[in-house]
């Protein structure tokens, strides 16, 4: 009876553990940015009727809360963004936290309609870079980022726009890093005082 009453267990905790990995995870509450650490400037992130308002000098907010100890490797994102007219933001992956500057570890996945840069939403940024704007400023819409091994897709509004595996990549001309899929944290970028982005959720789900 022990053995089976043993064994039942086991399987419970694996099938909490399979629900959980299965599951989104919201990392912004809506209320605060409990769980998220800003560099250079706090005051270009702001909570605004329950959404994330990015507006101001350079800084990123980094999260550092507790969903994977904030050290992802596999996994999924979802994130639901509005951009204002000639907003440039950007989303990172398996990057650490910094005090000053642009993230040196891991990669960035643009947000970009309108600024003047050119390179556009979806785009991994200056690595895989996407020139055409698949959504408008002053709409809601989505990013679906999967990240698994040395691959990355992006989705915008579910529609796959960019794709790039860095295993396969021989022209890798990024400093002195020969590979940037390794694991880490996300972090939301604020660029400039002209850029105003909103961001209303930012979910994970971690994959084996």
């Amino acid at each position: 009876m022990k053995t089976i009453f043993t064994l039942l267990l086991v399987f419970s905790l694996h099938a909490a553990a399979v629900a959980q990995n299965d599951s989104w995870i919201e990392l912004f509450s809506g209320k605060n940015l409990d769980g998220w650490k800003i560099s250079e400037n706090p005051g270009s992130f702001s909570i605004e009727d329950k959404l994330l308002k990015v507006s101001g000098p350079r800084g990123h907010a980094f999260y550092v809360g507790e969903v994977g100890n904030a050290d992802f490797k596999n996994f999924e994102l979802l994130v639901e963004v509005k951009t204002m007219p000639k907003a440039n933001s950007g989303i990172f992956i398996h990057t650490t936290y910094q005090e000053t500057g642009w993230p040196e570890k891991g990669y960035e996945v643009q947000v970009n309609q309108s600024h003047s840069d050119w390179r556009k939403s979806a785009s991994l940024y200056a690595v895989q870079d996407v020139r055409e704007v698949y959504v408008q400023d002053g709409e809601w819409y989505t990013y679906h980022v999967v990240v698994k091994g040395d691959q990355i897709s992006v989705a915008l509004n579910g529609k796959v726009v960019m794709e790039y595996d860095e295993s396969a990549d021989t022209k890798r001309t990024i400093g002195n890093d020969p590979k940037r899929f390794d694991r880490g944290t996300i972090a939301l970028q604020a660029h400039d005082p002209e850029s105003v982005i909103y961001y209303r959720s930012v979910k994970i789900k971690l994959l084996d």
